[in-house]
């Protein structure tokens, strides 16, 4: 047992160091060894979120951010996992738009959003990072998803939000989709000069906001256990 906590921290602190070659070798045989697919990505956001931490600190820079994305989306791409996230569900638990906002690259919260919302069942358009209000509302114009999701790090970014709900009030979709942000510095008054529907800190939350508004629409897809 005690070996099984110590690998895990060790595949924690490696995605925190940036260790590519080590944490994709740690996380092969943590899925041989029979680790919940699910179990392995939190213990990859852990680490992701440790990155994010750093920067915060300035020990990290853009650099390092875009490296523990590679790594992130590399280990999403294991067999595995990837497979996890096709069959676990028989449909769809609905369809989410997602984009980091206009004058901000970071993307490593999308990052773990979309992640996390694809192993829930969810299919996933990502638009990038930078994103204006007017191509949110193009693509959800092209894609109709149910959900859109709005990411961003600096705090300059709540502007930016609000502007991209006021292109789908303007377009007249707004009473068509959900709209929820995501940022570390939200709160409820953030949210609600945004006119967002829901907003998250962390995207553990942000699925959980998602799963309940598709639940309540009655369009949440049957988990499938064959």
């Amino acid at each position: 047992m005690k070996d099984f906590f110590e690998s895990k921290e060790l595949l924690v602190d490696c995605v925190e160091q940036l260790e590519e070659s080590k944490v994709l070798e740690l996380a092969n045989q943590a899925l041989d060894q029979g680790m919940n697919p699910l179990a392995l990505i939190n213990l990859i956001i852990e680490g992701m979120n440790r990155v994010g931490k750093r920067y915060e600190c300035k020990d990290y820079y853009i650099a390092d951010l875009i490296m523990a994305g590679i790594i992130f989306r590399e280990v999403l791409g294991l067999n595995k996992i990837s497979s996890y996230s096709r069959n676990y569900y028989k449909n769809k638990s609905g369809k989410v738009l997602i984009g980091t906002v206009k004058d901000d690259i970071h993307d490593i919260g999308k990052e773990i959003f979309r992640a996390l919302l694809e192993t829930h069942g969810f299919e996933v358009i990502d638009l990038g990072v930078d994103v204006p209000g007017e191509v949110f509302v193009k693509k959800a114009q092209e894609h109709q998803p149910h959900i859109i999701g709005l990411s961003g790090v600096l705090s300059s970014t709540l502007d930016q939000m609000k502007q991209v709900v006021d292109a789908f009030t303007r377009a007249g979709l707004r009473e068509q989709v959900k709209i929820i942000a995501g940022a570390n510095y939200l709160n409820a008054h953030g949210c609600s000069y945004i006119g967002a529907d829901g907003y998250a800190t962390e995207a553990s939350k942000g699925v959980e906001i998602c799963l309940e508004w598709m639940n309540l629409s009655g369009r949440m897809g049957e988990a499938s256990h064959d």
